[in-house]
């Protein structure tokens, strides 16, 4: 089953349509390799979606004087895109003014309206994300630490606070937040993503929520049985050392009542009483009760 942050990959490389988007998304590709050296470009993901894009982004830019080579990994659970011609190489890296090995964020390779393009070459490169059925979490784990500053700003720009962290010495820009999840989705391009991520999100709060009032609802029945049982044990005693029909009729009524029902709450007694009286009436003759056993107990 294709795990969800391939399902987002696939709908981000549907959206890359026309020229301005191709060319922006390759250089976020690019600039977030695995390898980006003098000699070799490598880019490898588990997206079947990434691996037939990238011969389209190649051919829109550089037409056939660039011929990525690619192949599959065993059982085609990992896909790689590299260039190992040094001429072909310094074509690429001419060509998006790439520095090696600073890799200086180019900001001319990216026109406003395909911003959303190159951060989502970002993610199809070096980022992934958690099925939220599980846990809010997405990240890109970057290729040198010289990416995460101007990188962070961009999402930034566009109201996404990324935290960062270290991971085996490579630096990981992560979200956390669904809000901003969400935004950067939407961002990228991904509509259908952010609607099922929103989906599942509603679907998690109405669980929890019915879980909370679950677990309220077992909380107030042990209460309610905790506080019957130790009624029932005061009535058996009055019972057995004075009997129940010395009690006052009120009194009476109230102990067969408690000991015929013994799971009912306070509220629920009182409707059965005739005429029924309220929760505080039937607390009070039950503490009446209470302070009657407690007083045979002292005599023993």
């Amino acid at each position: 089953m294709i795990s969800f942050s391939n399902q987002v990959k696939q709908e981000l490389c549907t959206t890359i349509t026309d020229r301005d988007k191709a060319y922006a998304c390759l250089y976020g590709m690019l600039l977030f390799a695995r390898q980006l050296r003098q000699d070799e470009i490598l880019m490898q993901s588990e997206s079947e979606a990434f691996y037939e894009l990238m011969p389209r982004l190649f051919r829109q830019v550089f037409g056939d004087r660039v011929q990525p080579r690619m192949e599959t990994g065993q059982h085609g659970t990992l896909y790689s895109v590299s260039l190992t011609d040094p001429e072909q190489v310094r074509i690429v890296l001419e060509q998006y003014h790439i520095i090696l090995p600073e890799r200086p964020l180019e900001m001319t390779n990216v026109v406003t309206n395909s911003l959303g393009s190159f951060t989502a070459g970002a993610f199809l490169s070096c980022g992934s994300m958690t099925d939220p059925n599980k846990e809010y979490h997405l990240e890109f784990v970057l290729p040198c630490a010289q990416l995460e500053e101007p990188f962070s700003q961009i999402l930034l720009a566009i109201g996404v606070n990324a935290k960062t962290v270290l991971r085996k010495g490579m630096p990981v820009v992560y979200l956390k937040h669904s809000e901003q999840i969400e935004d950067l989705l939407t961002f990228m391009g991904a509509q259908q993503g952010t609607i099922d991520f929103i989906n599942i999100e509603i679907l998690k709060n109405v669980r929890n929520k019915a879980n909370r009032i679950s677990n309220c609802d077992i909380a107030n029945i042990n209460k309610v049985m905790l506080a019957a049982e130790r009624q029932i044990k005061d009535i058996l005693l009055i019972d057995e050392r004075m009997g129940l029909d010395a009690l006052s009729p009120d009194l009476q009524q109230m102990a067969l009542l408690r000991m015929d029902n013994p799971e009912l709450s306070l509220k629920e007694l009182g409707e059965l009483l005739d005429p029924p009286i309220g929760r505080s009436g039937v607390n009070h003759r039950l503490k009446r009760l209470q302070v009657l056993a407690d007083s045979l107990r002292t005599q023993s």
